[in-house]
């Protein structure tokens, strides 16, 4: 009688030395590529060589490992338990005040998979994110599959369900226009705490390949948007161009910058490669027809943060691009609908002259709308975005002239007001004779966190 021949690939499981709940498997073997084939649809990621991570939104990774570990068994693959995340899987814990208590364990865990089915499903560009609405008790959400369907949704995390199911975007829009009105903001929602968590764990620079007791050389911390990491701007140019096919790249005589041309030709951006961190190094423009003058521009230097270049470059891809481009003109009305998210996030409001300002209360960030540059435009910004000492010293600035649309000023105003981003710092190395075996700076916990799962 013959037998199945093992194939030379180990995999051993264990816990993330850094993130709750998940879970790495370190792959070796001359046909470790068979292994990991496995594992990537599966939900595991790689990080580094040899390195995957499964990092999901419901905390549910410990029972999806031993799934996959008894997936690659079958395949006479050899796979290794470590007793930490055999605990982890043993371990019977559910959610506090979980909103469905008549649901047993394991129809709670097929409610979360589904939510993580749309997580994965909007991280992997297969759902657009049209726009978000926070009803005062849970954020709602209109977008569209690439299959041609769309659909709203309804919570965030493990709770997330798809609430209705239309033919086309614009049904799906004008339904989630009227029942959710001035709520409606463009583009996805801020990312959520387990979301952040799940990106780091799933990040190289977070890579298990760096031990207990050998501690990073940089730590993260979860900030204010405002106070975030500068962007990568040549990489989310080139993401930016991967995922939107009516936007095209176009390099000019000088490698020095790259340009960026809506199909329409209305809406235009250059990108200065290399800009200084307080210069000049995205500028965008609309015009109403392809031969006509500006109808606006906007400015961003170079150290500003990721949050906010991401949300403006959504904001220009989901918006229609004729209405984008027309913008609006400077009334009461448009500046208290840029500005309303600052208002009810309680932002310091002062008037001082033709200037008036919105300010956190550290006075650390704001946006100052020029009311004489509103009507003598010239070279003058109608509009400041800034965050830093202050505004006449900001470490980053965007500008704005009169027409820039009002709801794309709101949703700037509403990452400044509500959103978060990365930063990263320098990690203190402690004196070896003091050296602890937990690594410093350990990101924030992941909330909520399930009743009876261990810290």
């Amino acid at each position: 009688m013959s037998t199945t021949p093992s194939i030379d690939a180990h995999v051993r499981f264990d816990t993330h030395p850094r993130h709750s709940s998940a879970v790495v498997a370190t792959v070796t073997g001359t046909a470790q590529h068979i292994a990991q084939a496995h594992l990537s649809v599966r939900g595991f990621v790689t990080v580094a060589e040899g390195t995957m991570v499964m990092a999901r939104i419901d905390h549910e990774e410990p029972y999806w490992a031993e799934r996959a570990a008894q997936a690659l068994a079958a395949e006479h693959i050899t796979v290794e338990i470590t007793p930490g995340l055999r605990e982890a899987i043993d371990e019977e814990w559910t959610w506090a005040n979980y909103p469905y208590p008549w649901c047993t364990r394991q129809e709670i865990r097929e409610v979360s998979n589904e939510a993580q089915k749309i997580y994965d499903d909007i991280r992997h560009g297969r759902l657009e994110i049209h726009a978000h609405a926070h009803d005062g008790h849970n954020m709602n959400a209109v977008g569209s599959y690439r299959d041609g369907s769309s659909v709203t949704l309804h919570g965030e995390n493990h709770l997330r369900t798809v609430a209705e199911t239309f033919n086309t975007s614009a049904e799906a829009r004008a339904d989630f226009e009227r029942f959710h009105g001035d709520a409606v903001r463009p583009g996805p929602a801020p990312a959520t705490d387990a979301e952040r968590q799940a990106d780091e764990a799933r990040s190289p620079l977070h890579s298990p390949g760096l031990t207990e007791t050998e501690p990073s050389d940089q730590r993260t911390e979860t900030v204010p948007a405002y106070a975030a990491d500068p962007a990568d701007h040549d990489a989310a140019l080139d993401t930016f161009v991967n995922e939107h096919g009516d936007w095209e790249k176009w390099r000019t005589w000088s490698d020095d910058t790259t340009h960026l041309i809506h199909e329409s030709q209305t809406l235009r951006a250059e990108l200065v490669h290399e800009a200084d961190s307080c210069e000049t190094a995205w500028t965008f423009a609309a015009y109403e027809t392809p031969v006509s003058d500006r109808m606006w521009h906007l400015t961003l230097t170079g150290s500003t943060p990721e949050p906010l270049l991401q949300t403006l470059l959504i904001s220009l891809a989901d918006g229609d691009a004729w209405e984008c481009a027309v913008g609006s003109p400077v009334t009461e009305q448009t500046v208290s609908q840029a500005t309303r998210p600052l208002n009810d996030a309680g932002w310091k409001h002062t008037v001082d002259g033709r200037f008036i300002r919105w300010e956190t209360t550290q006075r650390d960030a704001g946006i100052q709308f020029d009311a004489f540059a509103a009507q003598n435009p010239r070279n003058l910004p109608t509009w400041t975005l800034w965050a830093g000492p202050s505004i006449d010293r900001p470490t980053w600035a965007i500008h704005a002239s009169p027409y820039t649309p009002a709801p794309l000023l709101a949703t700037l105003a509403e990452d400044l007001a509500h959103g978060t981003g990365i930063r990263t710092t320098p990690a203190a190395r402690p004196a070896p004779a003091r050296r602890k075996t937990t690594p410093p700076g350990l990101p924030p916990a992941i909330g909520p966190r399930p009743a009876g799962r261990r810290p």
